[in-house]
């Protein structure tokens, strides 16, 4: 019997397509705008057509090849893969430029808007070579998980760069510029002081907040939020996503009356216990942490949440609907039953994927959780 469901929200309810768009536009603007790398500021600017748009995305994601495998190693979150995608592609250009010693200086520190402005002015003598592709032919040996890919990059700079100590594999400076500027490109102008805490670098953006697409009607999966409601399951969210990229859009979709918001569980609760229990780092998925949170409506603390045993009791009463493979191996922790949808990246090609890892149940679309919950219910 099923009594509470969590959903996912990017790849289940709205599409990931403006998340992977504002990714593509982050990388470009690191590599080309003069307020990092520069490598090229006539390639750069804030207003970008949606075909133009889908030509960089086509560009920096090999046509999105690069971003399957970030997802099938089980990443979740946009801002890791934007920081895999740029720490890559400045170990191999710091490789073109083979001086050795400035070099390592450059990477046995943190590196932020500051010294990729230094890298950007010694790139500028070079004739640097750009190769997104390269990234799935060097990563074929990384172990396929998030911590996995983050060693890699250490790897990586230490084969090409020959240098023993980088900062690659950690969560500082550099992911924290790739982190801001895509930002920037998702909320605009107008959302990033609240989102961010910080002051746009470069304005003019217009964000995609008011653009969102949805992966079924609107209405539809209105109704289905208020249909298992009635039949007294408890609804939550369990999201990779931002506190302000998760209630905009519900409440401009009329989605968030149906939530008591202790169980809308976001990256920003992730980051914010990350933060007060430094050395518990790592909490977002496949962590399930997140869906912990959600399913405890945020009445235990994230302490109690970190340490929940697992599985959890009687952990089938609750379902869990992801589109990736992050989501399944959270809810596999917990011992939840899982529903996988196909309307994420890999659409229907991800169900063998799901099938080969004994998804509970595997459905085209959001919208059949309708009926599958209430057959549960009964």
């Amino acid at each position: 019997m099923i009594k509470t469901v969590l959903f996912d929200v990017d790849g289940v309810l709205l599409s990931e397509e403006r998340y992977f768009d504002a990714s593509a536009l982050t990388v470009w603007e690191i590599l080309y705008s003069q307020n990092y790398l520069a490598l090229n500021p006539e390639k750069y600017k804030v207003n970008y057509t949606d075909s133009e748009i889908e030509n960089i995305r086509a560009c920096v994601f090999e046509n999105d090849l690069v971003l399957k495998f970030q997802k099938s190693c089980g990443l979740n979150a946009n801002w890791d893969m934007i920081y895999i995608t740029v720490a890559y592609q400045l170990i191999r250009f710091l490789e073109q430029i083979k001086e050795s010693e400035q070099v390592a200086k450059w990477v046995s520190k943190e590196i932020d808007r500051t010294v990729l402005q230094e890298i950007g002015k010694a790139l500028a003598e070079k004739e640097i070579q750009l190769d997104f592709a390269a990234l799935l032919d060097d990563f074929k040996q990384a172990e396929r998980t998030k911590e996995g890919l983050f060693s890699h990059l250490d790897f990586l700079a230490k084969e090409k760069l020959g240098v023993e100590k980088t900062v690659f594999g950690e969560i500082g400076e550099l992911w924290s510029t790739c982190e801001h500027v895509s930002q920037e490109w998702y909320v605009g102008d107008q959302h990033v002081l609240a989102s961010t805490g910080r002051p746009s670098v470069q304005t003019g953006k217009e964000g995609f907040l008011s653009s969102e697409k949805v992966l079924a009607p609107a209405a539809d999966i209105s109704e289905l939020f208020d249909s298992l409601k009635k039949a007294g399951v408890t609804i939550g969210i369990g999201t990779g996503r931002p506190e302000l990229e998760t209630i905009e859009p519900f409440k401009y979709l009329g989605w968030l009356t149906h939530f008591d918001v202790n169980y809308i569980v976001t990256a920003d609760d992730v980051l914010n216990a990350e933060r007060s229990i430094p050395e518990m780092t790592g909490l977002s998925k496949p962590n399930p942490f997140t869906y912990v949170k959600a399913l405890s409506g945020k009445t235990k603390t994230d302490l109690e949440c970190i340490k929940e045993k697992m599985p959890i009791p009687k952990g089938k009463e609750t379902l869990v609907v992801g589109d990736s493979f992050a989501d399944l191996l959270a809810a596999r922790k917990m011992g939840c039953t899982f529903a996988a949808v196909l309307t994420g990246l890999s659409g229907k090609d991800a169900r063998e994927e799901f099938e080969k890892h004994n998804a509970d149940y595997i459905l085209d679309s959001v919208l059949d959780i309708k009926d599958l919950v209430l057959s549960l219910v009964k």
